[in-house]
This record gives structure tokens, sequence and C-alpha cells, in this order.
């Protein structure tokens, strides 16, 4: 898959897990006339090329499907799966059960494009003041640079390794949907 020239990054959307506490697929939920994941992907801009990772399905959005290897090797082994489909200089990395994550990424994006070349990732920081490797932008060339290294047991926080800068993302947009009250919470209208 080649990118739009206009194209500043490549999503990568984890869209595997197997939502034990959800109790079904949360990413085939119904939510405001879509699903979970039909909503993240269409509010993403058109211009954003989009990798998924995980067990392909049919989506709103057309996506480059691949999978973590070995499948169900955890988040790590995901983002690095779908990182190496990615071919522009930054890669957005966000979980498929984040309905409400485009703005986030946006302003992710801005930050680490106006960020020095020493910053390799901006990372978004909850509610409760927790950094979510898996609700940032990265460098693709530090991501990249893992490539090849044992993922099992390795968290996705490792990831938080990299240098990085912060970003409070409050609200919904740093959310995700674990439970189906959380499912609730979102489909309330803000």
């Amino acid at each position: 898959m080649t990118p739009p020239p206009d194209a500043p990054v490549t999503v990568v959307v984890l869209a595997g897990g197997r939502s034990t506490r959800f109790g079904a697929d949360k990413l085939a939920a119904p939510l405001r006339g879509t699903t979970v994941l039909d909503h993240l992907l269409s509010a993403l801009p058109p211009e954003w090329p989009v990798v998924a990772v995980g067990t392909p399905r049919e989506t709103v959005r057309g996506v480059r499907w691949t999978r973590e290897d070995p499948p169900g090797g955890g988040p790590l082994a995901a983002v690095l799966a779908g990182v190496a489909l990615c071919r522009t200089g930054t890669v957005a990395v966000v979980a498929g059960d984040m309905p409400d994550a485009a703005p986030a990424l946006a302003r992710l994006l801005d930050v680490l494009l106006a960020a020095g070349p020493e910053v390799e990732a901006a990372v978004a920081v909850d509610d409760e003041d927790v950094a979510n490797p898996l609700l940032a932008v990265y460098r693709t060339a530090a991501l990249a640079a893992r490539a090849g290294t044992p993922t099992a047991g390795v968290p996705a926080r490792s990831l938080l390794d990299l240098v990085h800068a912060e970003v409070v993302v409050t609200g919904r947009p740093g959310r995700d949907v674990d439970t189906p009250a959380d499912l609730a919470g979102f489909d309330e209208h803000p």
C-alpha cells in the first residue's frame, strides 16, 4: 500500500484481542448507528492510510489487514506488525476500541511534527495521568528499529522507553471500551 503523497501519517489500528471483559466482540458492538471500530475508522482523515492488525473483517473504510506473529501475541507484537507495512515517516497507533480517538491522534501528530528530531513519539496521557502507548504517534524509524526483537511477554508500555512528549487527552478521546458500561458511556451525547 503506497500512501497518498499528502499523507503525513499511517494509522495502525489494533483490532485483535479477545474482548473477555466485554463478553463479545467489542469492536463489532453497535455505537451511534455503526460499530465501535467503524466509528473510529470513519473519523480518521481520509488521506491517512490505515493498517489494521487482527482478523480481517468488513469495515466502512478500506484498510490493509495484517496479523501479529504469533497471532494473539499481544499489543507490542501487533504494533510492530502494523509498522512493518507503513511507508510514512510517522505512524499513529490506536486501539480499535477507542471510538472517539481521532481528534487526539491529530493533536498528537501536530505535537510530534513540531518537536525536534530527538523526540521519537507523542503519547497521550489520560484523565488518570497514565501515559498510553496505544494512543500515540511515533516516528516510524523509532518503531522499525524494534523489529525482530522479542515481543513475547514484553508489555506495550515498553514503548514509553522512547524519548517522548506527553500530551494530556481528557474525556472520550482518551477512553476505550472494555465493558458494556464503558460502551454505554460513549453512546450518551456529550
